[in-house]
């Protein structure tokens, strides 16, 4: 896929570019920047969504016919953490191709771009990168036939203002038969149950490919926690799966726990790469809002892994789990953590109703 686009830049290409932001909300030729400001017309005039009410549901994008949204760039203004430091995980994603009810994307905010916890932080790989400051920026091909829709919910109590989009894409005759639909999906433990997996994704029916994971972990209890493998259950897989990988930070492209001894501390190395990284962890005395107690938060770490040389392929069905495993010194135990995921993955239509989002407070860290 990704080798795919980069030998064909030099290969012209029939299409058309279009680019939908709240000034060319329907991403028409010859209509960007119209809007008039004190400069003048044509002045950055309406560069942003200049509030979202509370409950408010925007549509930030509609396109009919055929293409592929290539990239989506997105902020949050900084008035609006400061009102609510949650407010990554308080607005809704979504996402529906072909005139579809239910979405194919669903998802927080933050998360969707491997920032979870309700922070942003920088991530620095091939599919999504966010830059200085709370730049979201993803990159996964998101084909459709004859439609194409976004919208961002606002569960807020709290009004979002100056909210900035981008939706770069391309209108297409056709595409090739074969084509799969993007999908991405958000889920959590609060308190994972012990000797039980973590499912990652599961209910997924129809002919695709698994893409990529984000992970957003926040341990609860000591000692090591990333023993637990990643199951990969193919095309009716029960009691075991096909693909089952050898540890958490193993599938992460880790190893060792991701730690060196300095001084004789433990320190933790994040790293970011092209299509694994361990971009943030958060300690004690590392609170991500200072208006809360420093001592009473827990451990935070994210982690993504994007199958993009190595996609898992299904014919028939999927489900993605990984374990709570961890080591002491009496050696394996199994864990209880909190655990949330953004799973992405292509496959054909019809797809299965997700399960229901969780509440806007049962979403944010404890």
């Amino acid at each position: 896929m990704f080798n795919d686009s980069f030998s064909s830049l030099s290969r012209l290409q029939n299409g058309q570019s279009r680019c939908i932001n709240w000034e060319n909300r329907n991403g028409e030729k010859g209509k960007g920047g119209m809007a008039a400001s004190v400069l003048g017309p044509s002045r950055k005039g309406s560069p942003c969504i200049p509030a979202i009410k509370p409950g408010e549901c925007v549509t930030l994008g509609e396109i009919e016919g055929c293409g592929e949204i290539r990239h989506i760039w997105m902020t949050v203004t900084d008035r609006a953490s400061l009102r609510n430091p949650f407010v990554l995980r308080d607005l809704v994603l979504r996402m529906y191709w072909d005139g579809e009810e239910s979405p194919s994307v669903e998802s927080p905010l933050g998360d969707f771009f491997c920032c979870g916890f309700g922070a942003s932080y920088t991530v620095n790989s091939m599919l999504v990168a966010v830059n200085p400051t709370r730049g979201f920026n993803c990159y996964f091909p998101m084909p459709f036939f004859r439609k194409a829709k976004i919208t961002l919910e606002n569960q807020c109590d709290e009004e979002i203002p100056a909210f900035f989009y981008q939706i770069d894409y391309c209108l297409r005759d056709s595409l090739p038969e074969d084509t799969g639909y993007f999908h991405a999906q958000w889920r959590r433990e609060r308190i994972t149950e012990k000797g039980k997996d973590y499912v990652i994704l599961d209910g997924v029916k129809g002919k695709g490919q698994y893409i990529g994971t984000y992970l957003a972990l926040t341990t609860l209890e000591r000692y090591w926690y990333g023993e637990g493998e990643i199951k990969f259950y193919l095309d009716g897989d029960r009691d075991y799966p096909t693909i089952c990988g050898t540890g958490t930070e193993d599938y992460f492209g880790g190893a060792w726990s991701f730690a060196t001894q300095k001084d004789g501390r433990t320190v933790e190395n994040t790293f970011c790469t092209p299509f694994l990284g361990y971009p943030y962890y958060s300690a004690r005395d590392t609170q991500i809002h200072n208006d809360y107690h420093n001592d009473d938060q827990m451990p935070q770490r994210s982690f993504y892994r994007w199958h993009l040389p190595d996609p898992i392929l299904f014919q028939e069905d999927l489900k993605v789990t990984i374990q709570q495993i961890g080591v002491y010194h009496g050696g394996l135990f199994e864990r209880q953590d909190d655990v949330a995921s953004v799973a992405y993955w292509y496959q054909t239509h019809p797809h299965a109703p997700f399960p229901p989002l969780m509440e806007r407070k049962d979403r944010w860290p404890r």
